[in-house]
């Protein structure tokens, strides 16, 4: 049953990725420098990184799920604000330096910190629905 939870948190943290990156992608493509062909989308666009994202979200999502456990975050309410939390004071600070040391635009660490936030807050609570 957890590996489920954790399969479905991920997707549904994926997905919650799609719908943000797709509403933010021209603001993100200008702040993180990609060139955007004559369709509007990205020159040169690869799968791999959508396989590395979604490789990463099972990652992320796991591990939430065995800190809920050890931690007995148990309600929707408490992996909220679990998955929330982990998102904007563990993840995002994270993002934050590395895009301050590669000299990329604040607004590019507020584009993905706030998907780092708002994703771990979708994944902690789909675990606890489980």
């Amino acid at each position: 049953m957890d590996f489920i939870a954790v399969i479905v948190s991920a997707a549904a943290g994926f997905g919650f990725g799609a719908v943000w990156y797709m509403v933010l992608a021209k603001t993100w493509m200008e702040a993180a420098g990609i060139k955007a062909g004559p369709d509007g989308k990205p020159m040169g666009d690869s799968p791999l990184p959508y396989v590395m994202a979604a490789i990463a979200m099972v990652l992320v999502a796991g591990m939430m799920r065995h800190i809920f456990a050890l931690s007995n975050i148990d309600t929707i309410g408490k992996g909220l604000i679990s998955g929330l939390g982990i998102g904007l004071f563990f993840i995002s600070p994270w993002i934050m330096i590395n895009n301050g040391y590669g000299g990329r635009p604040f607004r590019l660490t507020l584009i993905d910190g706030g998907y780092a936030t708002f994703g771990c807050a979708i994944i902690g609570l789909v675990l606890t629905l489980f």
